[in-house]
């Protein structure tokens, strides 16, 4: 029962979140991976490449090279030659790019706030220690 339960409530936020993201004309796996890509890290301070992006997305690189040819169409990111090698292409966000995470992460909030609004101040709390019980406490892979 509460398994069902806590499947229904993701498939619910993934609607509502859905909803939130079609003004801003980008698809989940698009809005993933900007995300992806404003996060990445690397210790000499370049962009990652495709194939970086592919391992963290945890898909095959050509999901990534669809997903990055229509954000570049979109104006959102950028691919960039290496400067250590001429066969190597980084990804780069662009101002939209950066604008789009902002609208983003209005959408999230926006999505999670009607979610939420059945619950009381009190419950919120309760339910933010619960999840993060849940969250840190587990120990199977994710």
């Amino acid at each position: 029962m509460l398994a069902e339960q806590l499947l229904r409530l993701t498939r619910r936020l993934h609607r509502a979140q859905k909803r939130q993201m079609e003004p801003i004309g980008i698809t989940p796996g698009q809005a993933r991976l900007l995300r992806v890509v404003a996060r990445f890290s690397l210790p000499d301070g370049t962009s990652p490449r495709m194939t970086d992006l592919a391992r963290s997305l945890e898909v095959v690189p050509r999901a990534v090279t669809t997903l990055v040819d229509a954000l570049e169409e979109q104006g959102r990111v950028r691919r960039v030659p290496d400067p250590a090698s001429r066969r190597v292409i980084r990804i780069e966000l662009t101002e939209a790019g950066r604008t789009t995470l902002g609208d983003l992460r209005n959408a999230r909030r926006d999505a999670v706030e009607d979610i939420l609004a059945p619950l009381t101040a009190v419950q919120r709390k309760q339910l933010g220690g619960l999840l993060s019980t849940l969250i840190d406490g587990g120990t199977y892979p994710c």
